[in-house]
């Protein structure tokens, strides 16, 4: 359903730009923004779609987990790190180097992140004014030329989803192949009992994927098929609470930390 959403966004009736019988000054801003029209959604559905992917991927990241209950890995062994080499000395030394070859970039594979987000306990929010309501002060410099305010943001407006296409991409990537990342997850898992086994508890190293409390992005903390419901409890919750159920019987059954 939101890659639907998406693409509706990206090339159907609700697109922002390009759009047949556009306006030029709708034009003019399209090109002056410098986004890519395939790229872009229009703010109304950007934020729509946002609202449901924060607990689309809370939910497969728990069915996941409730997927790897059984599985055991082997890992391979550790390799050893090679020693630096050593200085160059002698007349070597003062010898110019030849020019760096850089590596070409290798194109970067979003995948669906195994782990919550952790809570931002001490983050304070800054209070700031938007543009469009800044106030006018024109009394200390006579000469000052009248700029007009930017207007409010419209619902309208194209914002780029390069990032959010990849990461709808990364959810269904992780849907569509559920038992390979439940091996992944397993595998994070023997990695994580490895060091533990061998340093010991360090502080600052998740131990649980889950984080305390409500799963990110949902708005019920426990599930119920019977109970009932205020409007705005969405599906999408129930469907992450019932997958954080899930999760949460597999890493006890499983999992000791």
């Amino acid at each position: 359903m939101l890659v639907g959403m998406a693409e509706m966004g990206a090339g159907g009736q609700f697109t922002f730009f390009p759009r047949k019988g556009e306006a030029a000054s709708r034009l003019a801003q399209a090109e002056k923004s410098k986004l890519s029209p395939a790229l872009t959604l229009p703010r109304h559905l950007y934020l729509a779609i946002l609202r449901l992917l924060h607990p689309a991927e809370a939910a497969a990241r728990r069915l996941i987990i409730a997927a790897a209950r059984g599985i055991v890995v082997t890992l391979p062994p550790l390799r050893p790190r090679k020693p630096k080499p050593a200085t160059l000395r002698g007349p070597r030394a003062f010898l110019p180097k030849g020019p760096k070859r850089r590596p070409k970039p290798t194109p970067r594979i979003l995948s669906l992140a195994l782990l919550d987000p952790p809570r931002r306990l001490f983050h304070v929010s800054r209070r700031t004014v938007p543009a469009h309501a800044a106030p006018r002060i024109l009394g200390l410099d006579f000469g000052a030329t009248f700029r007009p305010l930017p207007p409010p943001p419209s619902a309208d407006d194209p914002i780029d989803a390069a990032r959010l296409g990849q990461r709808l991409a990364a959810l269904s990537a992780a849907l569509d192949d559920l038992p390979g990342q439940a091996k992944r997850f397993a595998r994070w898992r023997a990695r994580r009992d490895a060091a533990i086994a061998r340093d010991g508890p360090v502080s600052g190293r998740r131990l649980s994927p889950l984080r305390r409390g409500r799963p990110p992005g949902g708005r019920l903390s426990s599930y119920d098929p019977v109970a009932i419901h205020s409007r705005k409890i969405r599906e999408v919750d129930e469907i992450l609470a019932h997958a954080h159920a899930l999760a949460v019987y597999a890493l006890d059954n499983r999992d000791t930390s």
